[in-house]
């Protein structure tokens, strides 16, 4: 049973700045990727990201927002009826609250999910957590950010995802899951940046080498495009 609609009762005395966030929107859709995808989800995404990948397709999250406070987020994702919430952004983490937000969502009874980037520190995230964790490809710009060590603070339930562009983006991309036996640790996701690698070419490509990877499209992107809260 759900209880979304209740108060979350920390130990202690609470600063009311630590459940205060930057919020871009909160939306009911289809997940459109991990192994959730296709599950009706509420998903929170959070405003701001350090990083500047090439292919982002979020950059509106980068900036404005609206502040709310804790107690607002649980009423109106309890308002959808879904037990599935996916914490997104933007890079989630970068706002220092963001693990608290985690931490209320699973108090309250849902399957919680984050999607991030793994160039932030994901130590202080509840392990009750899924982490879906998208490991920074050369071609994004932004490869050098990715801390490896976080794969440390994985767990078998977790995920780690590779957004491929191009060749070279896949053979590194293939030489990490090796160099760090992640098929036999975690489920490791392919997916091509849209409008650039062509599906039919990465599923080649892994299909040839006998990867342990599970390939996958934006299933959100072939239902509605990029329009955002979809």
């Amino acid at each position: 049973m759900l209880r979304a609609r209740e108060s979350v009762r920390p130990v202690g005395p609470v600063d009311p700045e630590q459940e205060r966030f930057r919020i871009t929107e909160i939306f009911h859709s289809l997940q459109g990727e991990a192994l959730e995808v296709g599950l009706p989800t509420v998903f929170v995404r959070l405003t701001g990201c350090p990083l500047r990948c090439v292919y982002c397709d979020t950059t509106y999250s980068f900036h404005g927002g609206e502040t709310r406070g804790l107690a607002e987020i649980l009423e109106t994702v309890g308002g959808f009826g879904t037990p599935h919430v996916c914490v997104t952004g933007g890079e989630p983490l970068a706002q220092k609250n963001c693990p608290r937000l985690l931490q209320a969502l699973c108090d309250s009874g849902y399957r919680v999910t984050l999607e991030t980037s793994g160039a932030l520190s994901v130590a202080g995230v509840d392990p009750r957590v899924i982490k879906v964790m998208d490991l920074k490809t050369p071609s994004s710009g932004e490869c050098e950010r990715n801390d490896l060590g976080n794969l440390d603070y994985l767990s078998i339930r977790d995920q780690v995802k590779f957004v491929i562009r191009d060749r070279a983006d896949y053979d590194w991309a293939v030489e990490c899951v090796h160099h760090h036996h992640l098929g036999a640790r975690h489920t490791v996701l392919f997916s091509p940046v849209a409008d650039v690698l062509e599906p039919g070419r990465l599923a080649d490509w892994i299909l040839a080498d006998r990867l342990p990877v599970r390939f996958q499209m934006q299933l959100h992107k072939l239902l509605w495009g990029d329009e955002p809260g979809r």
